[in-house]
């Protein structure tokens, strides 16, 4: 259970990483790594709903459902800030 939190986590702070890349965020590179792994979580619950299978541990199809999930988050907190 705990590798698995921080596995995420460290999916997360990728993820939010290339999200901010990938949607030219001003943020900054803690703020995007913060929602990154807010993301991540987003992410795996929107597959989750999907019926989409990603939790087979560090692999490409986690990590894009984490990029996927931060994604949403960082053009939230762009709705939000408005």
């Amino acid at each position: 259970m705990l590798v698995n939190l921080l596995v995420w986590a460290l999916f997360g702070a990728i993820a939010g990483w290339i999200a901010g890349k990938l949607m030219n965020s001003e943020n900054g590179l803690i703020t995007n790594i913060i929602l990154g792994i807010i993301g991540s979580v987003v992410g795996g619950f929107v597959a989750g709903l999907l019926g989409i299978n990603y939790n087979e541990g560090f692999s490409i199809g986690a990590l894009l459902v984490a990029i996927a999930g931060a994604c949403i988050v960082i053009w939230l907190v762009r709705l939000i800030k408005r």
